[in-house]
């Protein structure tokens, strides 16, 4: 069976975080810790060797294909911030046409700085992203730890 690759550690996020060589990205990197924390209300976890993930929810597709994975993180990546909210919601389209200046993947929203989005709106997508496995996954199949 497929095990995804990326799994929580036990790796220190500040520890990650101060290891980040440009200032500017570092200090963002820990406005971004502050924002996530407050806004889900969660501690915290590395998932592999850079993303900084909250929570976790247990997926189950049709196929028989199941994991688990962060509700929200972010990761700051060299180029830019990886993003990481739930795919699939039409509510998450809704919101990053007020979110600023960023690029988007699939799984992914890159921004280069936190200057160049609105950070009520990058709350306002946390909380959509969780609200969203929620509904999706059910509450019973979602960790808030």
């Amino acid at each position: 069976m497929y095990k995804l690759k990326t799994q929580p550690t036990d790796a220190s996020v500040v520890a990650f975080i101060d290891s980040i060589e440009d200032p500017k990205k570092q200090e963002d990197a820990f406005k971004l810790l502050d924002i996530f924390s407050q806004t889900t209300g969660m501690e915290p976890k590395m998932w592999g060797s850079s993303i900084i993930g909250y929570g976790a929810y247990h997926y189950k597709y049709d196929s028989g294909h199941e994991g688990d994975s962060m509700l929200v993180g972010f990761s700051p990546r060299k180029a830019r911030f990886s993003l990481y909210f739930a795919t699939g919601d039409d509510k998450r389209e809704e919101l990053l046409k007020e979110f600023g200046k960023y690029k988007s993947g699939k799984a992914c929203v890159y921004v280069n700085k936190l200057d160049d989005i609105n950070s009520d709106v990058l709350q306002a997508l946390i909380h959509q992203s969780i609200a969203f496995l929620t509904d999706t996954y059910g509450e019973e199949n979602i960790t808030k730890e």
